[in-house]
């Protein structure tokens, strides 16, 4: 059955991108399952995408844009449309942190989010317990693309060894994880330090931040509580922040020392195990 639900465009971004792939589809002359034939997808895809019942993908929009010669229309919307899905309390942030030049950040529990593994990010944001886990994971990765750009941001994380213990996903997940973090030594603009549990008591015992700057603005500096996200410009909280993180990188292991010690870890504790019947292989 089509799907005939009319939207308001300026409802959101998910209402406007449906509004817009009805329209670009009609105007094509095709139905509904005639495009899903053209982009390999069921035309009831098209139908609850064209009705804002299911968020779209990259691929699928990339598809949409090649399909109906846009110009890439889809490919660009779909960065709002993932964006949107976001925590609300989150989504300012996210547009931040998309604008900053300098991204530093202390992350005392687990991986900051833009270097996580979709099945880390998958294993952390099921702890919320969402009914739209799928479109999380989305915008979680779609976050990511940051790094990618010509002009990415300088990103410097200062991470806690606990996070590299923590089975965040189980054995497997965690070995994928630790892997992509060794990953980025070939990134120029991305440096990954560990505090070690050697340091002891630290600047940041109390938990987690990251300061974003900018070019032309004011730094920001941002943390989470129980249930929301709070950021601030206010000077002395930055200047806090700065003093503490310069502490928590003086504490921390070297950018080389750091990779050793990820790749022991990943090696050593979620490395192949030997079943019963097996030997470890040196």
């Amino acid at each position: 059955m089509v799907n005939i639900r009319n939207l308001d465009p300026s409802a959101s971004p998910l209402d406007y991108y449906g509004s817009e792939l009805r329209r670009l589809r009609e105007d094509a002359g095709l139905t509904q399952g005639q495009l899903g034939d053209v982009i390999f997808c069921a035309g009831s895809l098209v139908g609850q995408i064209e009705t804002a019942r299911k968020v779209p993908t990259r691929a699928f929009s990339d598809r949409v844009d090649a399909a109906l010669v846009t110009g890439g229309v889809f490919s660009r919307l779909v960065g709002l449309v993932l964006r949107s899905q976001l925590p609300t309390w989150f989504q300012p942030f996210a547009e931040m942190e998309a604008r900053a030049e300098y991204i530093c950040t202390f992350q005392a529990q687990m991986v900051y989010g833009l270097l996580q593994t979709e099945g880390y990010a998958r294993a952390v944001l099921t702890t919320g317990l969402p009914d739209n886990l799928d479109d999380l994971v989305a915008a979680r990765m779609e976050r990511q693309r940051i790094l990618r750009r010509e002009r990415s941001p300088m990103v410097w994380v200062v991470l806690d060894e606990a996070a590299l213990y923590r089975p965040i996903g189980g054995r497997e997940v965690m070995r994928h994880q630790l892997a992509h973090l060794l990953s980025f030594q070939e990134e120029r603009w991305v440096r990954i330090q560990v505090l070690p549990f050697a340091a002891g008591e630290h600047a940041s015992l109390i938990g987690s931040f990251t300061t974003l700057r900018f070019d032309h603005d004011p730094d920001i500096v941002y943390a989470e509580d129980l249930i929301s996200g709070h950021m601030t410009a206010n000077p002395d909280t930055v200047k806090e922040a700065s003093l503490r993180y310069a502490h928590l990188q003086a504490a921390a292991l070297s950018v080389e020392a750091s990779v050793a010690l990820i790749t022991r870890v990943m090696e050593e504790r979620y490395g192949h195990q030997p079943g019963p019947d097996q030997r470890a292989v040196a």
